[in-house]
């Protein structure tokens, strides 16, 4: 017989009793082994219960939990992974952890002291994860004598705090952990409660399945991997939503490109269908480009597509020391992804005394939960918290120390389209200074040069000499080169395809704010994908600005002998993945301005025809 698995976590403030509950609750279930509980059992022959689960020496020697506890036992009708999570605030990260894959969460209240602060944040932080079911346990009660009025007191409040929550499943159990009145079983002393004992509660928990659909798959790719030459790619990773068939039509995003599954691999040989949360290994009936970090969805028409989202609204616990404020930067982890991600906005934060939200806060410190507004550096395909656990949570990380700093689940996704998004709560305001008047009154006409072509075609060697050029003429001229754009203005951007795309959108409005100005804006990337270039142009078109397209049309062959930063040799030796030319696409110009090969060419001549072109634009 198959037993179900039921995960649960146990969270509440400092001595009130989770460890003991759980030691509890594994002796009575008979879930210890004998060499563990020997270790534990004091001389009198009875065993410290508490010290069952607290593993690390600090919280043996502080009687505290600091760290999750992971914790298995098992009855015939279910197996039990129960995450022990920290009751101090200090380490109220690890209570975030620990409840992130519950199924029920196990609310330690002691009777003698009611709802407390941190009662209210794990409560609140419960909710706020999804868990569905919600038992509190007022332990202790034996310290008030069984006493039923008191009891009574503490359940209402519970039952307050559940509905300022909407918490819909909210059970309250009287129990004494230390003799075990109503954990596994029924209490004498309490003739006055008729509801389940703990074990009871959780035996008869309804468990369902996420997004039982086919037309809901997500299967985030962890490894994409070639077992034998003779053997297609296999892509591996585990489903959180849908199910998944031999003959499935399927879509893998962001790329669009659809398949059809061909082989289905799980654990269970004898399974023809998979579902949501089994780890598989699939094929596909053709060769398209999936890697780690993409996603397989349903291709079936009436499929349920995430949002390919460049914002997201979203609840955050903050982990870190250092306040979170508007405007800073951190890693963010989603699903198998990493992207970088700018604080657009705070709206709100939490009180954990009256569960009120506090608007437009100027920052988040430890432990505060709030919402933001997220915009990232390149596409996360994402959903509601609410529809998918996985896909709609995240972790947010601070790239210098690699510390994890926050945690958030997602209200909502958005799309935006670098350069097409319209702002309605902003408008331009041109300058007060017409450009004629400006540019007759300097002598000077702003336009934008942008070069592009492969890495190490020669585009800053033709950029360096035609910026000296223009400047020892007597004209205004910079020029931005992509390394050291990247130094500053999008030293927040990384190389993914999305990345690139914002790099250039960037360089598109410099360029064009530095042409008004009267300056020759000399852009030099390599730039590899057409749409991407046609936004800086439409940008300086629209804006009435001249824009000379240059590409270095230099062969790859002449590209690669140069290869003055070794990049070609490392993409050939397979050490730098996502090198223009080799591994990632270039599309050249289809109607440039003006195409020059740098090839034993007179650098000077080269720079004699770019003036030629921008003199009569």
């Amino acid at each position: 017989m198959t037993r179900q698995l039921l995960r649960l976590a146990t969270a509440g403030s400092v001595d009130d009793g989770k460890s003991t509950l759980i030691g509890r609750l594994m002796f009575d279930t008979d879930s210890l082994p004998l060499d563990h509980l020997e270790a534990v059992t004091r001389d009198d022959g009875v065993p410290d219960l508490a010290a069952l689960s607290d593993g690390l020496r600090a919280e043996q020697e502080q009687g505290i939990t600091i760290d999750v506890a992971y914790r298995f036992f098992s009855t015939e009708n279910r197996s039990y992974i129960l995450a022990d999570t920290p009751g101090h605030e200090r380490y109220t990260r690890n209570m975030f952890t620990g409840a992130s894959t519950a199924h029920v969460a196990v609310l330690l209240v002691d009777a003698r002291a009611g709802v407390l602060r941190q009662t209210r944040r794990h409560a609140r932080i419960s909710s706020l994860l999804g868990v569905r079911h919600l038992v509190a346990a007022v332990n202790k009660i034996d310290l008030i004598d069984y006493a039923e009025d008191k009891f009574r007191d503490v359940e209402a409040e519970l039952h307050t705090l559940a509905g300022r929550l909407g918490a819909t499943d909210l059970t309250v159990i009287p129990l004494a952990a230390k003799d075990g009145d109503n954990v596994v079983h029924r209490s004498t002393n309490t003739p006055w409660y008729t509801g389940p004992t703990l074990l009871q509660y959780l035996e008869s928990v309804e468990l369902v399945a996420p997004a039982t659909r086919p037309e809901e798959l997500r299967l985030p790719i962890q490894w994409a991997s070639r077992p034998t030459a003779n053997e297609r790619r296999r892509y591996t990773g585990r489903l959180s939503a849908g199910t998944l068939q031999v003959g499935d039509a399927v879509v893998a995003l962001p790329s669009g490109a659809r398949s059809t599954v061909t082989a289905l691999d799980t654990l269970d040989d004898n399974r023809s269908t998979a579902v949501a949360p089994l780890s598989v290994s699939i094929s596909l009936a053709d060769d398209i480009d999936i890697g780690r970090g993409d996603v397989v969805v349903s291709g079936a028409e009436a499929a349920h597509v995430p949002v390919l989202a460049r914002e997201i609204e979203a609840t955050v616990c903050w982990f870190g020391d250092t306040p979170l404020r508007a405007g800073d930067r951190v890693a963010l982890k989603h699903t198998a992804s990493t992207v970088r991600a700018t604080v657009q906005a705070l709206h709100s934060r939490l009180d954990p005394e009256t569960l009120d939200e506090q608007d437009k806060p100027v920052e988040l410190t430890l432990n505060d939960i709030g919402t933001v507004t997220l915009r990232t550096s390149s596409v996360i395909l994402a959903d509601p918290y609410t529809d998918n656990r996985d896909a709609g949570a995240f972790i947010l990380i601070d790239e210098t120390s690699n510390d994890t700093v926050g945690a958030g689940t997602i209200s909502e996704a958005r799309e935006v389209k670098p350069g097409e998004q319209t702002r309605n709560d902003i408008k331009w305001h041109p300058s007060a200074l017409d450009r004629a008047h400006r540019w007759s009154s300097t002598g000077q006409h702003g336009a934008t040069v942008w070069f592009t072509g492969l890495p190490a075609s020669g585009k800053s060697t033709v950029a360096v000499a035609l910026e000296r050029a223009l400047v020892e003429s007597g004209r205004a001229a910079y020029l931005l080169d992509g390394d050291n754009v990247r130094h500053g203005l999008s030293d927040d951007l990384g190389f993914t395809p999305g990345d690139r795309a914002e790099n250039i959108r960037r360089v598109g409005h410099l360029t064009r704010l530095l042409a008004d100005a009267g300056v020759v804006a000399i852009a030099s990337l390599v730039s590899p994908l057409e749409s991407d270039r046609a936004v800086a142009r439409a940008l300086n078109d629209a804006a009435g600005l001249t824009f000379v397209e240059v590409a270095v049309s230099t062969p790859l062959e002449e590209c690669e002998r140069r290869d003055p930063k070794g990049l070609y040799k490392r993409a050939r030796a397979g050490e730098l993945e996502g090198l223009t030319g080799i591994d990632a696409p270039y599309e050249p110009p289809s109607s440039p301005d003006l195409t020059i090969d740098t090839t034993g060419a007179d650098i000077d001549d080269l720079v004699t025809q770019v003036l030629a072109v921008l003199d009569r634009g």
